[in-house]
């Protein structure tokens, strides 16, 4: 017996007898929300996300090394608002897949452990209201377990460290303010793909019934998307994976904010989300729940849950490919050498701030690199750990140029890592003497952000 002809029957005794009508959304929704964080395991994620995040940020702040292979991680001693950012590269990758895999691949699931359908199904009436419900209570239980990490890792930097100024990817400096709303920003990019992987979730839990694979699913596909992430692939298909939004956030810390990306990770997230509950809805309704011993839906775990995923993500790469303008890795020798001589001149002129020399101004320095990939004996495009740059600049009233090596690391998904190789007085050396004492050098390592897309002002 389909869920539809459940409705149909049960609004028919309903009229004839009398009885109530079924139960109402709301009054489903609020049942459901109680089973769930009555859950011992639910209460415990809960406690851990509002208050593990503020521990590990303060302690690691407090530490004489830092994750600086991490984003934003060698900056955790010099302001409260790195915390929150590292923890969100964490999360993206691991924590949002595994909560979301704990909540809502098992939301439809647990009933088929338990045998419980036929008691909820005559407590309330619809199928359609049970789905409805379930998912918003998985949702909000979701929503609730992000907005502690949100939370209690910001609490933990700016308790820990302060409201200090944060150095962006192309190394300005962003005021606490700007910094803030930029965090929050950024949080709230990552529920585009956490919302894709809720609805994965909830469509293996319908899919797969009480087989321990729809609770592993969303877990399992965000790893394979980490995977591909790795992988040298094409911008357009990069971009056109659910999950990108986990890594596009960084580029609302670049001048001029790299949004393009950014909004066709979340729109893509947006679609997959909508994609994935509306085919858990429909398994729903045609399932049969007077059979005791089901598990799964067979043919339909292929015809239903992986062929439209499947042509979702080859029309989204099409969309992509023609929408957007750039091809291949999108890593190209000129964006290098662009995103390296920014980062560089507003890194220099911190320095300068440190040291108390004169002040310069981005203008004047005039800042310009040259960068070769495999000393040009390649492409001089790609992702890869053998890009090296010579950075050069002007000083007003100075007739010699100033010059500094940078050997990168950049990787599949534009990210680098420069990390100096002399003059030792410039970036050689990990500290700089002050008036005050030694301090970290700017100049010493830094983090960059080559943008994928060509959509951004070279200015």
């Amino acid at each position: 017996m389909t869920a539809t002809a459940v409705d149909e029957r049960a609004d028919d005794r309903a009229g004839a007898a009398g009885r109530a009508a079924p139960v109402s959304v709301p009054r489903a929704y609020r049942f459901e929300l109680v089973k769930l964080v009555s859950q011992w395991r639910i209460r415990l994620l809960v406690l851990a996300c509002w208050i593990a995040p503020a521990l590990f940020v303060a302690a690691v702040s407090r530490q004489s090394t830092l994750p600086s292979d991490t984003l934003f991680g060698r900056w955790m001693h010099a302001t409260g608002w790195a915390g929150p950012l590292v923890m969100l590269g964490f999360a993206g990758a691991w924590a949002l897949p595994l909560l979301t895999s704990v909540v809502a691949g098992d939301v439809f699931a647990a009933e088929d452990r338990l045998g419980t359908w036929r008691h909820l199904l005559v407590a309330v009436r619809s199928p359609r209201r049970i789905f409805a419900a379930k998912a918003l209570a998985s949702l909000t239980v979701i929503l609730l377990l992000v907005a502690g990490l949100a939370a209690s890792s910001t609490v933990g930097g700016v308790v820990a460290v302060g409201n200090q100024p944060l150095v962006g990817l192309d190394g300005h400096l962003l005021a606490p303010g700007d910094a803030a709303g930029k965090v929050l920003l950024a949080w709230v990019c990552v529920l585009a793909p956490t919302l894709a992987l809720a609805a994965i979730g909830l469509l293996g839990s319908v899919l797969l019934g009480r087989s321990p694979m729809g609770l592993l699913l969303p877990a399992l596909v965000a790893l394979a998307m980490q995977l591909a992430q790795m992988l040298p692939l094409p911008v357009a298909v990069r971009l056109a994976l659910p999950g990108y939004a986990f890594i596009a956030w960084n580029g609302l810390f670049t001048s001029p904010t790299q949004l393009g990306p950014l909004l066709i990770g979340i729109a893509v997230g947006l679609v997959w989300a909508v994609l994935a509950t509306a085919l858990a809805y429909l398994l729903f309704l045609r399932r049969d729940f007077t059979d005791l011993t089901y598990d799964g839906s067979g043919r339909r775990a292929i015809t239903v849950g992986l062929l439209p995923p499947a042509a979702l993500l080859a029309l989204t790469v099409a969309v992509v490919a023609v929408a957007t303008p750039s091809g291949g890795s999108g890593i190209r020798q000129s964006k290098v050498q662009r995103s390296v001589a920014t980062a560089f001149a507003h890194l220099y002129r911190m320095q300068t701030e440190q040291l108390h020399r004169p002040a310069v101004t981005e203008a004047e320095l005039r800042a310009a690199a040259a960068c070769t990939k495999s000393d040009g004996r390649a492409a001089q495009e790609g992702p890869g750990n053998d890009w090296r740059c010579v950075v050069t600049w002007h000083l007003p009233g100075v007739s010699v140029t100033g010059s500094a090596v940078y050997q990168l690391d950049i990787t599949s998904d534009g990210r680098f890592v420069a990390d100096g190789d002399g003059p030792k007085e410039v970036n050689g050396y990990f500290l700089v003497r002050t008036s005050t004492g030694d301090a970290p050098n700017p100049l010493w390592q830094f983090d960059g952000n080559v943008e994928l897309l060509d959509t951004t002002s070279k200015g």
